[in-house]
């Protein structure tokens, strides 16, 4: 039986997925990449935002249209319907294909959705995948037993999760979170912090670099209290197990909780060559006041502090941030000392969102909220400023060689990332692979006209030189191509 998963939000998300995945696959199912295709469609959502939540409701829409068609392809006389989910009379016949909700919206949101959206088979939240598998199975076990055997003779034996050619995959190393921040309403949806076990994650990156990956990208909502919960290991000690670990793979850092970076874990970024010089540290905003509010840990002054030692202890790191804009009471005053904070602290990158009053949240109920058109002009402004900072950064970077991760090849267009643009995140390079500088890169060109292997492959590390910068993008030539370079260095 063919099943397939539509993920939406964060990498978390992407990791629970995967493992999801790896699950059904284990129990003999077939993962396929388009909904169309699978008898079971199943979705993994956000519920973080308002923007996340709508594009939750949007995707759960358009996979149940997909749904009813393919089911009136199967002879299933089933129109497509509003929102409502009423439909023409069948015969009492249904759909042969399911539609699966879980996730974040999904725990939060679960009786709504029940209500709402009669085109759901069925429902669960986060971490439910036993009980997903289980009523998979249940569905499989009630088809035809011909039928089945036939799409299981078919069915890939394999235990890794089906993903794809992507040289990178994120490993989640903890689950919930203890902050207390007012915005956000995670620890209600995913509970409190639990660490995963070093074991099981020492296992699933050894799976993940046997299959290919070249980069591992460390993800929880705070992978500085990783450990917290264990005796004696902490971020530090899984690092130092992971970077052990035999293979061509580098090791990526995200959402740093900065008040919690130690001198321990500075010292170990700038000594292993394994883990890139890159630091995700969302500060969510500068200024004193909001900060309080927003019942996050620091200052400005310390926050100041902390990103001159980081980048006195690790030379050349890659720091990104990120900010909320319009968060309830932000006086225009307190915005622009946000635009100074940026303009003196010159970040390498730098997201930034409106604040989102999220129901069930502390800050929901502050006084002040800020319009949707400030927020907008705000938001606006702050990344006007920062692309002309970005642009500045990557201009100075023009004329330099560095090593690059293939991400995509399309004909001779190739789109690479330096270590320090992050996946899905930061901008990424593009190497005019026709525009070779030096007699090895020549040659290799020459050699893939009479070869049918193209001399640039998903996951190879490649030398460029950059030849021109935008605002968040660069362009760059390629000078050799090395599949077995060592990962991280830059």
């Amino acid at each position: 039986m063919k099943v397939s998963i539509t993920t939406l939000g964060c990498p978390k998300n992407t990791v629970d997925s995967a493992h999801l995945e790896e699950a059904l696959l284990s129990e003999g199912f077939e993962a396929v990449d388009e909904p169309e295709s699978a008898e079971i469609i199943l979705v993994n959502t956000c519920g973080f935002i308002t923007d996340a939540k709508e594009e939750s409701i949007e995707e759960i829409l358009r996979l149940a249209k997909i749904k009813n068609v393919a089911g009136s392809e199967l002879g299933v006389l089933r129109p497509d319907h509003e929102r409502t989910g009423k439909t023409a009379d069948t015969g009492n016949r249904e759909s042969p294909r399911k539609l699966v909700v879980f996730g974040c919206l999904a725990q939060r949101y679960r009786e709504e959705l029940l209500r709402e959206m009669p085109e759901i088979d069925a429902l669960w939240g986060v971490g439910d995948d036993e009980k997903i598998v289980q009523y998979c199975k249940t569905l499989r076990d009630s088809q035809e037993s011909e039928a089945r055997s036939k799409k299981q003779e078919v069915e890939s034996k394999t235990s890794c999760p089906r993903l794809s050619s992507s040289p990178y995959a994120y490993l989640k190393i903890a689950e919930g979170c203890n902050k207390r921040c007012t915005f956000c309403v995670i620890p209600s949806i995913r509970g409190p912090f639990r660490s995963a076990g070093p074991e099981s994650l020492l296992r699933e990156a050894e799976k993940h670099v046997r299959r290919g990956v070249r980069e591992l990208i460390l993800v929880a909502q705070d992978i500085t209290d990783y450990g917290r919960d264990l005796k004696d290991y902490g971020l530090v000690s899984l690092l130092r197990d992971l970077a052990s670990l035999a293979g061509d793979f580098r090791i990526r850092l995200l959402y740093l909780y900065p008040t919690a970076i130690t001198d321990e874990l500075l010292g170990f970024l700038a000594s292993e060559s394994k883990v890139l010089k890159y630091l995700d540290v969302p500060l969510q905003h500068s200024e004193d006041r909001l900060l309080r509010l927003m019942g996050r840990r620091g200052t400005r002054k310390e926050y100041l502090k902390l990103l001159r030692r980081v980048r006195r202890a690790v030379p050349g790191v890659t720091l990104r941030t990120t900010f909320i804009i319009g968060f309830p009471s932000e006086t225009e005053e307190e915005f622009n000392g946000l635009v100074d904070f940026i303009e003196e602290v010159r970040f390498d990158r730098l997201g930034a969102f409106m604040y989102s009053r999220e129901e069930g949240s502390a800050a929901s109920l502050l006084k002040g909220q800020v319009p949707e058109k400030v927020k907008q002009r705000r938001l606006d402004e702050l990344m006007r400023r920062q692309a002309l900072i970005s642009f500045e950064k990557n201009r100075d970077l023009v004329g330099r060689r560095f090593e690059a991760l293939v991400e995509e090849v399309d004909g001779r267009l190739v789109i690479g990332r330096l270590d320090s643009q992050a996946p899905e995140i930061d901008g990424v390079t593009i190497i005019e692979e026709s525009a070779v500088k030096s007699q090895e890169a020549r040659a290799m060109s020459q050699d893939a006209t009479m070869n049918p292997r193209p001399p640039v492959a998903v996951g190879d590390l490649v030398t460029v030189e950059i030849v021109d910068a935008y605002d968040y993008d660069l362009k760059a030539m390629l000078v050799t191509v090395d599949s077995q370079a060592p990962g991280g260095k830059q």
